[in-house]
């Protein structure tokens, strides 16, 4: 089982750049992978995407890498027939408006397309030294979605081995049950008709009463949900959406039974399962 929430960071230092990479998540209905990177980076996105979508299933994953440069790999272009076209620009203008003032350097490099910042990015070559960065923080991130993972197992176990008590439960009470209406109707007979009772009308009120309130076919698929969690949680290793899914069959079953329940113990037993299986319900949300 793996939580939907973790965290990873590495960073590297080199003589080139500095280069980090970090990765967390949060609860999600499916993937939402987010991945920010340097626009000169752009082409290999998808491959450091493709990482993630591999080994992630559900959550809402955000990918940060940053790159701080140590040494400049960019360029500055001068375009001197275009910086010398304003100059003679600006002349002319001075001129035709017996201006005074100089044509400084710092007005003709401001101008549009004079200098252009090339930057010569090897983008091959930075991938390399990020992706074992990137790995690392992958897996840091990974163990710490199986670490959380571990302690929600844990949780659902316990809570489990409650419905597992509480089907066990309805499954004593449920040969019972025949005996007490039996014994109900009989006595709500002899206080009207005293001892003289009619052993064919008690057994027919018994049968009426059976069929309204057995929880014989609510126990059936109760267990049958219950080996149902049990193989999710043993089988499947994203077992989160399934698990909401038969959450809320088993949750129904539950309600019959405590709406058909004419004994308080069941009462009892039917809001110690209801509690049970909210805390797995919400649980669910939490993992993958």
């Amino acid at each position: 089982m793996t939580s939907m929430t973790g965290y990873g960071y590495k960073e590297l230092s080199n003589d080139k750049a500095v280069i980090s990479v970090e990765i967390k998540s949060v609860n999600s209905r499916f993937l939402d992978l987010s991945v920010n990177l340097p626009a000169f980076l752009n082409p290999v996105e998808s491959y450091f995407r493709n990482l993630v979508s591999e080994k992630v299933s559900r959550g809402k994953v955000d990918v940060n890498i940053r790159v701080r440069e140590l040494k400049s790999s960019s360029t500055v272009n001068v375009d001197s027939e275009l910086a010398f076209s304003y100059a003679k620009a600006f002349e002319k203008i001075k001129k035709e408006c017996g201006l005074t003032e100089n044509i400084s350097l710092d007005l003709l490099a401001k101008q549009d397309g004079v200098l252009t910042l090339i930057n010569n990015y090897d983008v091959e070559s930075y991938k390399e030294m990020i992706e074992p960065v990137f790995k690392d923080s992958l897996e840091m991130f990974l163990n710490d979605r199986k670490r959380e993972g571990e302690n929600l197992l844990k949780d659902f176990e316990e809570k489990f081995a409650v419905l597992v008590s509480c089907a066990h439960f309805f499954t004593e009470y449920q040969p019972k049950m025949e005996a007490q209406f039996k014994e109900l109707i009989t006595s709500k007979f002899k206080e009207i008709v005293g001892e003289n009772v009619d052993e064919n009308k008690i057994l027919s009120e018994t049968a009426a009463m059976m069929v309204k309130y057995t929880i014989n076919e609510e126990i059936v698929r109760f267990k049958s949900h219950l080996e149902a969690v049990r193989k999710e949680l043993s089988q499947n290793p994203a077992p989160g959406k399934r698990l909401d899914f038969i959450c809320q069959e088993m949750n129904r079953e539950i309600n019959t039974i405590g709406s058909k329940n004419q004994n308080a113990d069941v009462g009892k037993m039917v809001i110690t399962a209801k509690d049970a299986l909210e805390n797995i319900r919400e649980q669910a949300k939490n993992i993958e």
